[in-house]
This record gives structure tokens, sequence and C-alpha cells, in this order.
């Protein structure tokens, strides 16, 4: 099956450094950032010094993913029971 428009001119080997790019940013921009969203959710009252530090590393390290996801999240905590 050829492939559509421009992108049957290119080599292989391009598509497959164009392919590699895009799961790279892919999970460098939403896989990893929401797997650390998840578990920041379900750990964040119980988190120990350590675990809490690594965390916040890696929240450093994937802060562009983590502002592209943060629209779409939403962290507060639940109350203890229903409001007036």
């Amino acid at each position: 099956m050829p492939l559509p428009g421009f992108l049957s001119s290119l080599s292989s080997e391009t598509l497959l450094v164009i392919g590699a790019y895009i799961a790279l940013g892919g999970a460098y921009l939403v896989v990893v950032p929401m797997a650390l969203m998840a578990w920041m959710a379900k750990r964040w009252t119980v988190m120990g010094k350590l675990e809490r530090t690594g965390i916040y590393g890696l929240v450093f390290l994937f802060f562009p993913g983590l502002i592209v996801l943060a629209p779409f999240v939403n962290l507060r905590l639940q109350g203890q029971g229903p409001q007036a």
C-alpha cells in the first residue's frame, strides 16, 4: 500500500526516524506524565520522604507533559461527607 502525499518520496530510514520521534515525544508528553499523575493521586497522603523527593524529581523532568495534561486533571481531595 503506497503512502499518501509527500511521505511516498521519503526513504524507509527517514520514516523510521520520524516514527521514533513521534513515539518518544508521545511517551514524554503523554504516557509518562499520565502515569506520574495517577501515582501522585493514589499515594499523595501516604508518601514517605524519599518517595516524595523522587516524585518531585520526576515532576521536574516531565514538567512539559504535566502542563499539557493539567487542564484535564482534578487532584482535589474528596470531602469528609455531604456538604450543606
